[in-house]
């Protein structure tokens, strides 16, 4: 990708340490329609309140990954400008609820999401709404490609990870499209673990230390293949994507539009300069992050927070007074 110039620019504010409010906020608002059934609503009221606290922040931000175009999306849409105007410049990347169907019947690992980079520094294939993966930690990066067979991927990455292959798990999620892929990493000898939903999530997990996921491979969303890209520029991970069109007239449609399907978007063409900020919050408790947890006025909520300049990864712990809060909102 071309690289802007904003990106070159150092962003000196740790702005991670603000978008957790953000996520924090999407969080508990979804959770109260939690196991309603209606992932409508669920993801409607983690948009709301994701855009209303966005606004305030001190940034000159575009969403690059939204909830769609403006005319499917009201809120938080693909080009929206967001924040209170003021610098830096920003590309901001939103998955509201990643695992909207999980929370909505009650089920774990529902998260709610936020990156942002500097502005021109993310890069998303808008032109397929799919595409393969294969991501890693830092034990492992260097270790991995997506051209290669699943079973030479695995034995590389168990070389870098100084452990036997039949000592890896990988993610992967429960669809009917990865049938060859779980016989390929079963027949290399390689542990499986099944998601439902949630590929950001598990994207993430692969990407961090003792989450007992150590590879995430397969087919999933593009955007969110981006913003798992945001968090593994701050763990010093890898991940590797290339586009997968669905059908004949997506990939007709995509090469009319210049789209090369054979290209390899590795980290760095996903997500490039060194100001990466990521934040995210568990809505419903997993493994990755404990969900959020109500009390008579108030709720807890646990958030994990990353700069990749810094290389800091936070885990925040935090105890919300809803009465308090309340006043903050009126001006009281």
């Amino acid at each position: 990708m071309v690289e802007s110039r904003w990106s070159r620019i150092p962003i000196e504010r740790n702005i991670a340490m603000e978008l957790v409010r953000v996520t924090e906020a999407a969080a508990m608002s979804a959770t109260r329609y939690m196991g309603t059934g209606d992932k409508e609503l669920v993801d409607q009221a983690a948009v709301d309140a994701m855009r209303f606290t966005l606004g305030s922040i001190a940034m000159d931000g575009v969403v690059v990954i939204g909830e769609g175009e403006k005319d499917e999306a009201p809120r938080l849409y693909n080009g929206e400008v967001i924040g209170n105007g003021s610098p830096p410049p920003v590309d901001i990347a939103v998955d509201p609820i990643d695992g909207t169907t999980l929370l909505s019947k009650g089920l774990p690992g529902a998260i709610a999401v936020v990156a942002l980079a500097a502005r021109g520094a993310m890069s998303c294939p808008k032109e397929v709404f799919y595409m393969n993966k294969i991501a890693v930690g830092p034990e492992a990066q260097g270790a991995i490609d997506i051209n290669a067979t699943v079973g030479d991927n695995l034995k590389s990455i168990a070389k870098g990870m100084r452990r036997k292959v039949n000592e890896l798990t990988v993610v992967v999620l429960d669809r009917p499209r990865h049938a060859e892929l779980l016989e390929d990493i079963r027949s290399a000898g390689a542990r499986v673990k099944l998601i439902s939903d949630g590929d950001v999530a598990a994207g993430i997990a692969a990407a961090l230390p003792d989450t007992g996921v150590d590879v995430l491979m397969g087919v999933g969303g593009t955007p969110e293949g981006v913003i798992t890209a945001a968090a593994i520029r701050c763990t010093g991970g890898e991940i590797q994507c290339k586009a997968w069109p669905r059908d004949e007239a997506e990939r007709s449609g995509a090469i009319a539009a210049g789209l090369d399907l054979d290209k390899v978007y590795g980290t760095l063409d996903l997500v490039s300069g060194d100001d990466v900020f990521f934040a995210a919050t568990g809505a419903s408790d997993g493994e990755l992050l404990r969900g959020v947890r109500y009390f008579g006025g108030g709720a807890r909520t646990q958030s994990l927070v990353m700069r990749s300049r810094s290389g800091t990864i936070r885990w925040i712990d935090s105890t919300h007074d809803f009465t308090r809060l309340d006043k903050v909102r009126l001006g009281d």
